[in-house]
């Protein structure tokens, strides 16, 4: 896999600039985490930064907030399996399935159910398994651990890790939550008020932010006590 770029990303909604032109360089097996406030812009460069890459040919993979947003409740996991494989181009059942699943700890779980038969923390480890089916060149989690309790969601990132490590597959983790940033992610990117205003490895922005949204992210130390 080879770095990726993109450049001059920014969006408008209602004549309101919400995202200024940014420009965000990737390499190979990067972990990064876009940490800022709520409104920050965050979410927003992420959807910027897959639709430019996906526009480039690149494979890149979301993992959004919940569950919910990916799986339909009337369908069975086995149906969002197959399409999963067939939006990819996949022959059916040929992907890596038990792998995956043992990889995130959800051999166990029953196809043949709808998405409510499983728990919240199988049912997004189910959508965090489709979307490496491909073997993805990136991979978004928007907020992925947010409708999880911080022990369930402390475990689906930690499985996530470990099936990352060693890959070429880059990971962003969008999240207002520092402390989750912080355990698994070398690197920061803070957004504020539609800019990104600071980057650097995780351990020198957390000891010496240089920008106030940086310092105030960083100067609550709670974040250092969180489970996740």
């Amino acid at each position: 896999m080879h770095t990726l770029k993109a450049s001059g990303l920014s969006a408008v909604r209602s004549g309101r600039t919400i995202l200024h032109s940014t420009s965000i360089t990737i390499e190979p097996g990067d972990r990064i985490g876009l940490v800022g406030s709520s409104g920050s812009g965050k979410s927003t460069l992420g959807h910027a930064l897959i639709d430019d890459l996906r526009l480039q040919g690149v494979s890149v993979a979301n993992v959004p907030q919940s569950p919910d947003e990916a799986l339909d409740p009337l369908r069975s996991m086995a149906f969002h399996w197959h399409e999963a494989e067939r939006a990819l181009g996949l022959n059916r059942g040929s992907s890596d399935k038990a792998a995956l699943f043992a990889a995130l700890n959800i051999e166990g779980g029953d196809l043949r159910k709808r998405p409510w038969g499983w728990s919240r923390g199988m049912q997004q480890r189910f959508v965090i398994a489709m979307a490496l089916i491909g073997r993805p060149a990136l991979i978004v989690l928007d907020e992925p651990t947010s409708a999880l309790d911080p022990v369930v969601a402390a475990m689906s990132m930690d499985l996530l890790d470990r099936h990352l490590k060693g890959t070429d597959t880059a990971m962003i983790l969008i999240t207002h939550d520092l402390g989750l940033a912080a355990r698994r992610v070398s690197k920061l990117m803070v957004m504020h008020d539609g800019h990104l205003v600071e980057e650097a490895a995780t351990e020198d922005l957390l000891e010496r932010p240089s920008t106030a949204p940086a310092k105030a992210l960083a100067a609550h130390r709670n974040w250092a006590e969180l489970p996740c």
